[in-house]
C-alpha cells in the first residue's frame, strides 16, 4: 500500500513537471536597460599602450576642470597637493593652487575651539565639499556624490568611460524609456538615469592657459586623464619597469639558449655508442 502511494506521488508529481515545462509562457519583457545602454566610443590618450606616458598639458587642463566643474561636488581625497609637482608644477605653483581651492579643510578655531575651516597647504589632500556622507546626501536630493580618486580604476574601461559619460549627456531618450523626476538620461551609466545632472554644458566652460579650445568633448577627455592619473599616478614607471623585464627576459633567454649550447655541444659531438639492431 505505501508503495502504490509513493508511486502514485512520484507520477503526480512528474506530471506537474512536464505539464510545466511544456505550457506555452508569456513572453518576456524585452530588458530596455541592455537594449539601450552603449559602450564608450574608443579615443585615444597618450597614456594607452604599454609604452603610454602622461601629457602634462592635458593632465593640468584636467586639473582646471575638476578644480572649477567636478570640485562641486566631489574629492579626489587620495591626491595630495603637494603630488601636482609631477604635472610639471613648481612647488611655488602647487601653494597657489590648495590657498585657491574651493573645498577648505575642517579645523578648530584656536580661541574658542569650534569647528572652522583654513585654506588647504601642500600637504592636504583633495578632499570634497561635504564633511559627510548625510551633508552630501541632503545637498543632492539623496544622490551620494563618491570620491573619484579611484573612478578610472573602478570602472570597466576606465577613462574612456569617464569621458563618454561626462559628454554622454543631451541625448533624447527612447519614447519607451522614462527618466524620473530628478535624474538625467546618459545611455553610458549602468541603468540609463543618473543623478549626476550634466556638469559640462557648453563649450568654453572653462578657460585653458595654454590657449586650447575648451570643447565639451575637450574638457571630457582631459578630466578623464586627470583623473587616470589620480587613480594610477605611477603608471610611467610600472611602463618602464615593465619594458625593462621584458628586455631582461628576453636577453636571458639568449644567454640561456647559447649556455644550453655551450655546454651540450661536446656530448652532440660524440658518436653514438647504441649497439645496432
Amino acid at each position: 500500500m505505501v508503495r502504490l502511494i509513493a508511486f502514485f506521488a512520484g507520477l503526480t508529481f512528474f506530471t506537474a513537471l512536464m505539464v510545466g515545462a511544456f505550457a506555452p509562457r508569456e513572453a518576456s519583457a524585452p530588458d530596455l536597460v541592455k537594449k539601450y545602454h552603449q559602450h564608450p566610443t574608443e579615443i585615444s590618450f597618450s597614456f594607452d599602450g604599454p609604452l603610454g606616458t602622461y601629457d602634462r598639458a592635458q593632465l593640468q587642463r584636467g586639473l582646471k576642470v575638476f578644480k572649477e566643474v567636478c570640485a562641486a561636488c566631489h574629492g579626489v581625497k587620495q591626491v595630495a597637493f603637494r603630488s601636482l609637482t609631477d604635472l610639471g608644477y613648481t612647488e611655488a605653483q602647487v601653494k597657489v593652487i590648495a590657498k585657491e581651492w574651493s573645498n577648505k579643510i575642517p579645523s578648530l578655531d584656536e580661541k574658542t575651539g569650534e569647528a572652522a575651516t583654513r585654506d588647504a597647504i601642500p600637504s592636504d589632500k583633495m578632499i570634497g565639499p561635504y564633511p559627510n556622507e548625510v551633508a552630501a546626501r541632503a545637498a543632492n536630493n539623496n544622490a551620494y556624490p563618491p570620491d573619484l580618486s579611484l573612478m578610472a580604476k573602478g570602472r570597466e574601461e576606465g577613462s574612456h568611460y569617464i569621458h563618454a559619460l561626462i559628454a554622454g549627456y543631451g541625448k533624447k531618450p527612447p519614447a519607451d524609456w522614462e527618466v524620473p523626476d530628478g535624474l538625467h538620461y546618459n545611455p553610458y551609466f549602468a541603468n540609463l538615469n543618473i543623478a549626476m545632472p550634466p556638469p559640462l554644458v557648453a563649450d568654453d566652460q572653462v578657460t585653458y592657459d595654454d590657449g586650447t579650445k575648451a570643447t565639451v568633448n575637450q574638457m571630457s577627455t582631459d578630466v578623464a586623464a586627470f583623473l587616470t592619473w589620480a587613480a594610477e599616478p605611477k603608471l610611467e614607471v610600472r611602463h618602464r619597469t615593465g619594458l625593462a623585464v621584458m628586455i631582461f627576459l628576453l636577453m636571458l633567454t639568449g644567454l640561456s639558449y647559447l649556455s644550453y649550447r655551450r655546454v651540450w655541444a661536446d656530448q652532440k659531438a660524440k658518436p653514438s655508442t647504441t649497439p645496432a639492431a
